[in-house]
């Protein structure tokens, strides 16, 4: 599941801010540099999901106070409930980005929130009131359906025309083959699909493309009707899950390369830095893979930050030279072999270990980290530990009982090294309706994983 696929370049930028615009122009900034120099992110909005969880209330989007001088400091200020039930919203992207930069009519206004199992896409806006965001539009899965045959939808990405960009998974059924990429316009009509004809990915998950070198890259999953019932082995067997890297050139939508990352590289969710496989005893397999499931690297592309959620640490490379990438920092938040564990590594001494956990403000950590976003000055990496409802019940249990966590990492940029902040936790147990699966965040005014540059 782990790759050994090494990123070599950031390509992206982040954005202002409400009210700080960079010299007045469009949204975000006009290079990374001025966006690290930018103000310091006093929200955070936090894509929630009830479904799949037993609890019959819509999947929801919260904003977390994350200004340390605020009296609601690492606390969920609002809460915007979705109109549906059973939508398992995932990621999250903007309408406008640093790729329009240079557009003074265009304004970083709406979060686009797709939902993975309904097929919606919600439009929200999160001008009017930054700390209240309010629902603008709804996307219908049968007008994407009927137009583009395209269902599930995952990632998505502005783009400098001021369309919007989503990667689907599959067709209605759920099959990989119908997968693709959705184009909405700037007010979130369906417009069509973006890839030529006969050049859809064989199976779809995250994109990002970089004008500079006319190229977009996109990741596998696999078949919706095989993930979205919960991991199985077999599903393996019968080609159901993705282990292909897809090369396409930008803006055109050929497909210019497909590339097989092996047996290791099956999954390929994220593509970084390979982590090992552990020899481990009392799991469903002998080894646990490394799997990585989200990454990003700070805006000076010194750092690369990555995640395994099922070993449930947290890692910092230095990438300043990108074949030899140094491991600075680790922080271990979670996983599956932390002591109370039924799970044990195989040292290769022959004796068994498990790591320690910290707790954080007196409360164990459960599931494992599983997405993160850092601060445009790169001092700050938040993490949540959600990955997708089905997955979550069947490899961590207890997250979709009792909710999940959301931590503050503190980074240290001159020399390296991760530390948890004891004084923000966030803690989606507790809830008004009850625990809620924490996953993608963003902050209003982008950040180094939602802002291109062109």
């Amino acid at each position: 599941m782990a790759t050994d696929v090494v990123v070599l370049e950031h390509g992206s930028a982040v954005a202002e801010e409400k009210g700080h615009a960079c010299c007045k122009k469009g949204p975000g900034y006009a290079t990374p540099l001025d966006a690290m120099a930018g103000p310091r992110e006093s929200l955070i909005y936090v894509t929630c999901i009830y479904t799949g969880t037993g609890i019959e209330k819509p999947d929801y989007l919260s904003t977390v106070d994350t200004d340390p001088s605020s009296k609601t400091y690492s606390k969920v200020i609002h809460r915007l409930p979705m109109p549906h039930i059973g939508d398992e919203l995932h990621h999250s992207g903007w309408n406008a980005c640093s790729s329009c930069h240079g557009d003074p009519s265009a304004a970083r206004q709406f979060l686009v929130l797709p939902s993975l199992v309904s097929s919606r896409i919600y439009a929200v806006d999160t001008q009017k009131d930054p700390r209240s965001p309010s629902l603008h539009k709804v996307v219908d899965p049968e007008d994407i359906v009927r137009k583009t045959g395209l269902a599930y939808p995952h990632t998505a990405h502005c783009l400098a025309s001021g369309d919007v960009m989503v990667s689907c998974l599959g067709d209605k059924d759920g099959k990989a083959e119908g997968n693709g990429f959705l184009l909405l316009d700037s007010e979130f009509n369906v417009k069509g699909r973006w890839e030529k004809p006969g050049h859809s990915p064989l199976f779809g998950y995250d994109f990002w493309y970089q004008p500079q070198h006319k190229t977009m890259i996109s990741t596998s999953w696999g078949a919706p009707a095989a993930f979205t019932s919960g991991f199985n082995l077999q599903h393996v067997s019968d080609g159901l899950y993705g282990r292909h890297l897809h090369v396409y050139s930008w803006p055109d939508g050929e497909l210019k390369q497909t590339i097989d990352l092996g047996s290791s590289g099956l999954l390929p969710l994220e593509i970084a830095i390979s982590v090992k496989p552990l020899k481990v005893q009392n799991w469903i397999l002998p080894e646990m893979p490394g799997l990585i499931t989200d990454f990003l690297m700070s805006l000076d592309d010194r750092y690369l930050y990555l995640v395994n959620w099922l070993h449930g640490d947290i890692r910092q490379y230095n990438i300043e030279d990108p074949k030899n990438p140094v491991l600075k920092g680790q922080v271990w938040v979670g996983g599956l072999i932390q002591k109370g564990s039924s799970v044990f590594v195989e040292a290769e001494d022959g004796t068994r270990y498990q790591v320690d956990v910290p707790q954080v403000q007196g409360n164990r950590l459960r599931g494992g980290p599983q997405m993160i976003q850092l601060s445009l000055d790169g001092k700050r990496l938040y993490v949540t530990n959600s990955l997708f409802s089905k997955w979550d019940k069947q490899f961590y249990p207890e997250v979709v009982e009792k909710g999940s966590q959301m931590l503050q990492i503190d980074v240290d940029t001159e020399k390296g090294g991760l530390a948890i902040n004891p004084k923000f936790y966030v803690d989606f147990g507790a809830e008004p309706d009850g625990p809620s699966l924490a996953h993608e965040m963003r902050y209003p005014g982008g950040d180094c994983t939602s802002d291109i540059w062109i």
